[in-house]
């Protein structure tokens, strides 16, 4: 038992340099791209520039941290198709893996708390729609601002619609509408995500995790009814049903 105990610590010690590594990537990344997305965040017109500093810094992390992608696309989206993006959220990999295995434009929609992050928060703040999730005037904001987005074609939407990550004991929260009202608004379709494997390759909790392969699948699109608005519903069930369905196939576990 005490050699078990002694292994334990071993691995827990590892966990805590591989983390501290982590951010110290993170910063590295955004150093190597800062000069070019400094002009790159400027102008509205320019983020397909940012988008690619963005997924080149993305790819660097998941490499220097160990992690290799394993996508599954049963729909392989066009980069200049317009599509709404929904994903399960389990893990600070979660945005890298989404920058680097979608070819297309989109900007996220995420917490206000991740703007405060020295540096990054800068740079994210400007280029992402963020919603404080406990202000009604924020979240009618955040919609409205997303709606132009998709509005002038250029750019699709990248929403976790769990609303944030959920309890460990969850395998998947209910979603937030949002998305589906877009989509049903704008007639946008949307493409689910199911990242398999993030919570136990880098989850929050530093008792396990680390390098190895990350698993995606990339679902083909969920349309909206064209024939009206009462199709949010319907959608948000659909799109919900297929990501714990794949997570369920593929044993995942909870609530």
């Amino acid at each position: 038992m005490a050699i078990f105990d002694h292994v334990k610590n071993i691995l827990f010690f590892l966990r805590l340099i591989w983390r501290g590594w982590y951010y110290i990537m993170v910063l590295i990344g955004i150093l190597l791209v800062l000069p070019f997305i400094i002009v790159a965040v400027q102008r509205v017109e320019w983020y397909p520039f940012f988008f690619k500093c963005a997924r080149f810094w993305a790819r660097f992390i998941l490499f220097t941290m160990g992690f290799r992608l394993r996508i599954d696309y049963r729909y392989r989206p066009e980069s200049h198709e317009q599509f709404i993006f929904c994903a399960n959220h389990t893990s600070e990999m979660d945005i890298m893996t989404a920058l680097a295995v979608l070819p297309n434009h989109f900007v996220f929609i995420g917490k206000k708390e991740l703007g405060k992050i020295p540096l990054f928060g800068y740079f994210y703040k400007r280029s992402s729609i963020l919603v404080d999730r406990s202000s009604f005037r924020s979240r009618k904001s955040v919609y409205e601002k997303a709606r132009t987005r998709l509005n002038d074609g250029s750019t699709g939407v990248f929403i976790f619609p769990e609303g944030g990550v959920p309890d460990e004991k969850y395998l998947l929260a209910p979603f937030k509408g949002g998305a589906f009202r877009l989509s049903t608004e704008l007639q946008i379709p949307i493409i689910p995500l199911t990242f398999v494997n993030h919570k136990e390759r880098f989850p929050y909790s530093f008792n396990y995790g680390g390098p190895g392969v990350l698993r995606v699948v990339v679902h083909p699109p969920v349309a909206p009814d064209p024939n009206g608005i009462e199709d949010v519903d319907r959608l948000e069930k659909e799109v919900y049903g297929i990501i714990r369905r794949e997570l369920e196939q593929q044993g995942k576990t909870g609530k």
